[in-house]
């Protein structure tokens, strides 16, 4: 599937989000921001670089957090799954994730707090940071007091901001893979246009037919491709 397949489905699962969470914007024009920002193609995109803590206390209650970069929902299970065997005595383990490019893949669990009080201020702090391909975890021993709806979603945002606040934020890019086969004989046709794109070469194969694979910067990849396809006997591999 290409890019822009891709894109369109990222769109789309935008549009569901959207009209999903409709009430909950604040106006009209921040909801245009975030569909300007879905369509509009990027090729960077912020996480943090390692695993990071922070530590906040209230009426007696410890909030431990802990962000992670992730890649998979997968991963995130295991994870937190850790995290539960690590923290057994704790009462409550609450997390929030986001993946993707488009920030569009996203969930949160209040773990028995009650609800929208753990998990969502949680989402909040990164969502903020502009971050994706992060969870946070905030592991709570109960103190003995009970903070009240809006004493746990400031604690738990305040464990969140502490942990974010310890990590190295960075920016990566956002990268397409490119495998093309092509006629031995024209491999110096090639390794001209690689040369002039600087696209990075994942895997090579040489034989009569040769067989590539290229990574480069996803607003680069279309005038890679369009150069490549120039080349006689070359194709793209879907």
């Amino acid at each position: 599937m290409n890019v822009s397949a891709d894109r369109y489905i990222d769109y789309a699962k935008f549009l569901l989000i959207c009209l999903v969470n409709l009430r909950k914007a604040r106006n009209f024009v921040e909801i245009s921001r975030l569909i300007m920002e879905q369509i509009t193609p990027t090729d960077t995109c912020k996480t943090i670089s390692g695993i990071s803590e922070g530590y906040f206390a209230e009426q007696r209650s410890k909030f431990l957090s802990f962000a992670l970069p992730v890649i998979t929902s997968e991963e995130v299970k295991e994870k937190v799954d850790a995290f539960r065997k690590q923290h057994y005595s704790a009462r409550h383990v609450c997390w929030a994730y986001v993946l993707g490019v488009g920030r569009t893949q996203f969930r949160v669990n209040d773990d028995g707090e009650p609800s929208s009080t753990a998990g969502k201020p949680i989402l909040g702090v990164i969502n903020s940071n502009e971050l994706t391909d992060v969870l946070i975890v905030v592991v709570r021993y109960f103190g003995g007091v009970k903070l009240g709806a809006s004493g746990l979603i400031a604690a738990y945002r305040t464990a969140a901001q502490e942990a974010i606040a310890h990590a190295e934020i960075i920016e990566k890019t956002v990268d397409e893979k490119i495998t093309v086969t092509f006629a031995y004989p024209f491999l110096n046709g090639v390794m001209k246009v690689i040369k002039e794109d600087a696209p990075l070469i994942v895997s090579q194969q040489f034989d009569m037919d040769c067989v590539m694979t290229l990574r480069i910067r996803v607003s680069a990849a279309e005038k890679l491709r369009e150069k490549l396809l120039k080349i006689e006997s070359l194709r793209v591999v879907d």
